[in-house]
């Protein structure tokens, strides 16, 4: 099966479903370990959940009066805390990671063409696709080319994108199907590497990725149904009790809706479509009910750092002769905003570079220069806002932007981005202190499958700002970290915020939707080398039980 992000980002247009409330689950009283609820800093004893909402916080005395007949789970000792939400997901993507050809953590060229030729051997028809390298530990210290594939595969085209979805290598056979040659021109947002003789590399960047992506077969809706399923049975599996999905097309809105509506989605959703499938929303506005909503539109304004797509406002300190790249004209992105402002659509744009930021702040910006205070309203969010121009840092508090961010780029990417920033723009990359110190709001995701997916890792990385192995470099701004109280809010009230639903979600109070993630160690006390390797041993989703190891 060949399955991508941008594939699944660009299936065709499906009808949509309404009136997936989630099924009703029995009382359940929670007891047996700390409970923090997000609002007071000391734990409670007990919940009970009735008809999917918090009925008692509060002592376990309190939980079990009247409770005829519910459902008791006692805790062991593991710690409970408001659902976590993922506010930056490609769920379809990560489901669809156990369908491809997995490159996540290869240590070298030749490790890569290992696991190329074993994939290669065991599907013997039709194009490859794979993803998840990063060269920045290689030993070869370079991208990997076309001659590297072809040594493998050359009679059928391979596609093998980069972690962070902004980059792929491909084979000759690929560059053959898409008719790229030496005449070949860029396309607008993509660059095609070449070599001294002007010859493809078979490194492809952005929007020159579909050149070839375009030419392989798309994935068939069952295909796409079955790997948004494996991807939220795993998030539950995980501890995650909600999602804001990115980039989602209306065949993959539909397959939520529909999931939620049978009972087997595990968590709820709120939903950003893509711009090709938006043109329903912009017309209509925001609609959907229950477990699943159709919330706004997601754009991009650059690329990745790593493959130094990030649009920058001065040259690449290792190489000097690019600044990045805008993948969507920013008179695009203004004309888009428009048409959502007049329906009320919440807009989320892509942005990693100090220019990108500072382009999606101008843009909007300029959209409500008549009402500055309607823009805080709208909650407009940048997705990523990785590296800032310090003095850009207080416009996401001043215009009411909120900065949706995904700590565990920082522990991916201190290993190159010093080398790609150079020292003094390192002032304002993954800047959590600085931001939440101006007064803006951060919403913490994941961004997976570009990364795990794991909230243990992202709480870590958040409040420890070290890789997993402890490792940090000298450069690396620790106080950039933030407490494990903020952190908590990240994952749990502040995606509530960021959707709308802070009334809803967000915190463990009587009346609120019902969503409790516990893990196995108590993420506000423990050591931090003790976070990452922790396990989610209860899930709630909206009351309902759906992951439990306790």
């Amino acid at each position: 099966m060949q399955l991508s992000r941008r594939h699944f980002a660009q299936a065709s247009l499906g009808a949509l479903l309404v009136g997936c409330t989630p099924r009703a689950a029995p009382d359940l009283v929670i007891h047996g370990g700390p409970i923090y609820t997000g609002v007071a800093e000391a734990p409670v004893e007990a919940l009970r959940i009735s008809n999917g909402v918090f009925a008692v916080v509060g002592s376990l005395a309190d939980a079990r009066a009247n409770a005829r007949g519910a459902r008791e789970i006692d805790l062991g000792g593991a710690t409970a805390l408001p659902g976590f939400t993922d506010a930056h997901v490609h769920l379809t993507g990560v489901g669809a990671a156990a369908l491809t050809l997995d490159l996540v953590g290869t240590s070298s060229i030749t490790d890569l063409q290992q696991r190329l030729r074993t994939y290669a051997a065991a599907h013997a028809e039709g194009p490859i696709y794979g993803r998840g390298w990063i060269e920045t530990h290689w030993p070869e210290r370079r991208f990997p080319n076309r001659a590297d594939l072809d040594a493998i595969v050359s009679d059928r085209p391979v596609f093998l994108e980069r972690v962070d979805g902004h980059a792929a290598v491909v084979n000759t056979a690929a560059l053959q199907l898409a008719q790229i040659d030496n005449n070949t021109a860029n396309p607008a947002g993509g660059g095609i590497e070449r070599d001294a003789s002007g010859a493809a590399t078979g490194m492809l960047i952005d929007n020159a990725m579909s050149l070839v992506q375009s030419r392989f077969p798309p994935p068939t809706e069952a295909m796409i149904r079955e790997a948004l399923q494996q991807g939220a049975r795993l998030y539950a599996s995980r501890g995650w009790t909600g999602v804001h999905n990115m980039s989602t097309s209306l065949v993959e809105a539909r397959f939520f809706q529909e999931l939620a509506a049978s009972g087997d989605l595990p968590l709820s959703a709120d939903l950003y479509l893509t711009p090709d499938d938006a043109e329903g929303i912009l017309e209509t506005g925001p609609y959907g009910e229950g477990a699943v909503k159709i919330r706004g539109i997601k754009m991009y304004m650059d690329g990745a750092l790593g493959s130094r797509g990030a649009a920058l406002l001065a040259p690449y300190s290792d190489a000097r002769a690019s600044s990045g790249l805008l993948v969507t004209p920013p008179e695009q992105i203004a004309a888009i905003i428009q048409r959502a402002k007049a329906k009320n659509v919440q807009v989320t744009t892509h942005a990693i570079g100090d220019r990108g930021n500072r382009l999606v702040l101008d843009a909007y910006r300029d959209a409500y220069a008549d009402n500055p205070e309607a823009l805080r309203n709208a909650r407009y969010r940048i997705e990523h806002a990785q590296i800032l121009a310090t003095e850009d840092i207080p416009r996401f508090a001043a215009q009411g932007v909120i900065a949706s961010m995904q700590p565990s780029h920082a522990i991916s990417d201190l290993f190159f981005a010093p080398a790609r920033l150079g020292p003094n723009r390192l002032a304002g990359a993954y800047a959590w202190r600085a931001l939440l110190d101006s007064g803006a709001t951060i919403a913490g995701g994941t961004d997976a499958p570009v990364e795990k997916g794991d909230p243990l890792v992202e709480f870590y990385a958040a409040t420890y700002r070290h890789d997993l192995s402890g490792f940090a470099g000298p450069d690396w701004h620790l106080e950039e970290a933030v407490t494990r109280i903020e952190a908590l809010r990240m994952f749990t009230a502040a995606p509530a915020f960021a959707s709308f639903t802070e009334n809803e979600r967000g915190t463990i109070e009587v009346g609120k939707r019902a969503n409790v993630t516990a893990f196995s160690v108590d993420l506000l006390t423990a050591e931090p080398s003790a976070i990452p390797t922790a396990t989610a041993k209860l899930t709630v989703s909206d009351g309902r039980v759906t992951h439990e190891a306790l």
